[in-house]
């Protein structure tokens, strides 16, 4: 038996009831899968009250190389709809999805001309955080409203009302961004983190960007990737690097103490916080990043 055998046989078992018993009253509302937390929130912005969703990793998980678990397949089963990133950013998905069955299955990236990864063993590869634009976040918005209408066609209005009122969100977070990030000195905005996961809001509000490796993978951090940024955070004159919540911090406050400036602080990109945390929805991890930002590049960390 192959193991996505094993967890479709396992997800069969799990969802019989034993000896018939209903564990109570259910909720008839059609579910939703996204495939991490940051997209759950949007799904959920659009959704109301009319979908149940729900994220197939929990918040602090490392999506990229992340592992399907017979309780995720548990979940698929009564899903009636999965919505992915894309761009190579779940690696797992397809395995996911098919195991999972006749699910139908969004890209809400599709549609969108991705920035290129530069350089690296990536070069040429889409950088999937598209969502970390709040401009192209929109569009990852219209098609939450397209596959939403398309699973519930008496939502429709709803759902386009919804989308419509998040939009505007996020185009008031565009605005708070660009005011914010405006404010840095010409001298001061280059963006040093772990991952490359910046590029998208690097070209939205001119900052530059450098890195320790161009997608999750802390093994990537080798002694040649860390002399050369190192050398870049010393030439630069950069005040402050940055790492993201989902890895170690460990490779790059190495990286700070040798190239004598502070390390500025925990970044949230591919995962939400806990709701009692910095970063509990898209808007306010986006919030929570440009503080970091602000604090960690401006004259006297202001």
């Amino acid at each position: 038996m192959t193991a996505l055998s094993l967890l479709a046989f396992l997800v069969t078992t799990a969802c019989r009831s034993p000896q018939g018993q209903q564990s109570g009253p259910a909720d008839s509302r059609p579910v939703v899968l996204t495939t991490f937390t940051v997209l759950a929130d949007m799904a959920r912005n659009v959704a109301g009250d009319r979908l149940q969703v729900h994220s197939i990793t929990k918040q602090g998980a490392e999506i990229h190389g992340y592992e399907p678990t017979p309780s995720d397949l548990e979940k698929a089963a009564s899903a009636q709809l999965i919505l992915e990133n894309g761009l190579g950013l779940e690696l797992w998905a397809k395995r996911f999805t098919a195991a999972a069955g006749d699910v139908p299955t969004v890209t809400l990236t599709q549609g969108i001309e991705p920035l290129l990864i530069e350089g690296d063993a990536y070069a040429g590869r889409p950088n999937p955080h598209a969502w970390m634009s709040p401009q192209r976040a929109q569009q990852y918005v219209d098609r939450i409203v397209a596959a939403f209408s398309g699973l519930d066609p008496a939502g429709e209005e709803s759902f386009r009302r919804n989308g419509e009122v998040y939009k505007q969100q996020l185009q008031q977070l565009d605005r708070e961004l660009r005011s914010s990030l405006d404010a840095l000195p010409e001298r001061q905005r280059l963006l040093v983190t772990c991952e490359g996961a910046f590029s998208y809001l690097a070209k939205d509000y001119g900052l530059e960007e450098a890195y320790l490796w161009p997608v999750n993978a802390e093994t990537q951090a080798t002694p040649k990737r860390m002399a050369r940024l190192i050398e870049t955070v010393r030439t630069s004159e950069v005040p402050a690097v940055f790492c993201e919540s989902t890895v170690s911090d460990k490779v790059q406050r190495q990286v700070a103490s040798a190239a004598g400036v502070r390390f500025g602080g925990t970044f949230y990109v591919d995962s939400l916080s806990e709701h009692n945390g910095p970063a509990p929805t898209l808007l306010e991890l986006q919030r929570h990043n440009v503080r970091l930002i602000r604090k960690g590049l401006s004259p006297q960390g202001q």
